[in-house]
This record gives structure tokens, C-alpha cells and sequence, in this order.
């Protein structure tokens, strides 16, 4: 009886996580691909999911950390997605939110809940 009553609490929990996606992302990976034709075998960046509903949410504002003649601009980027969407190591994840296209890199292992996942992110730079 308890236990049923987590699953529904769970569920429901879910269902208003899910309300706060207001935004679409694209998950890009890079893969061996081989030509068919000339049978050589490239690294090229493919698409793995497509249209995925998401949050991104941005903690604080953007702060600035100067030392003498550099300055670093520091903010944490968590994207917000249904747990079961996969997101390897590496991938380069392009968010639609707010009329606004960015691409991000992931940056740490996801959390994973029942309801959500959660990964922090960094502006993409380039494939390592």
C-alpha cells in the first residue's frame, strides 16, 4: 500500500517536472563511420536523438572572476531531460529554448532520479 502509494507520488512528481520543458534538444555524438563506397572509415559526428523535450536552467548570474589581465566568466548550466534519454560521454548537445540555439558540452555524469535527469553543462568549444 505505501509502496504504491511512492509510485503514484513518483508519477505524478514526473508529470510536473515534465511541464517546466520548455525547450527541445538535439544529442550529437561522433561515431566510426564507414563509406560505403570507398570502405574508409571516418570519425563523424552523427545525430543520435533529435527534437528531445527539456529545461535548461541557468543558477545565478553571470559573474566575472578577473585575475590581473584575464577574466573568466563562470555560471552552472543544467539541463533538464527525461531519464531514460541517453546522453554518452562527449556528446555535443544543441538546446532550443526561448527562441535561442546553443550548443553545450556535457561536462559531468548526469543524476538521474525517477522523475528527471540532470546534466551539467558547458558552452560546446570542440570535440576533445
Amino acid at each position: 500500500m505505501i509502496a504504491e502509494a511512492i509510485k503514484q507520488a513518483q508519477k505524478m512528481h514526473r508529470t510536473v517536472i515534465e511541464q517546466t520543458y520548455d525547450g527541445t534538444c538535439t544529442i550529437y555524438s561522433l561515431q566510426d563511420v564507414k563509406d560505403p563506397e570507398t570502405k574508409i572509415t571516418e570519425h563523424k559526428e552523427v545525430t543520435l536523438l533529435g527534437d528531445v523535450p527539456c529545461h535548461l536552467s541557468f543558477s545565478g548570474a553571470v559573474t566575472a572572476d578577473g585575475t590581473g589581465t584575464s577574466t573568466d566568466v563562470k555560471q552552472e548550466i543544467k539541463l533538464f531531460l527525461a531519464p531514460e534519454v541517453p546522453v554518452p560521454p562527449g556528446s555535443r548537445i544543441e538546446v532550443t529554448q526561448r527562441g535561442t540555439t546553443e550548443s553545450y558540452s556535457k561536462s559531468g555524469k548526469p543524476a538521474v532520479y525517477s522523475s528527471h535527469k540532470e546534466i551539467l553543462l558547458e558552452l560546446w568549444k570542440e570535440y576533445a
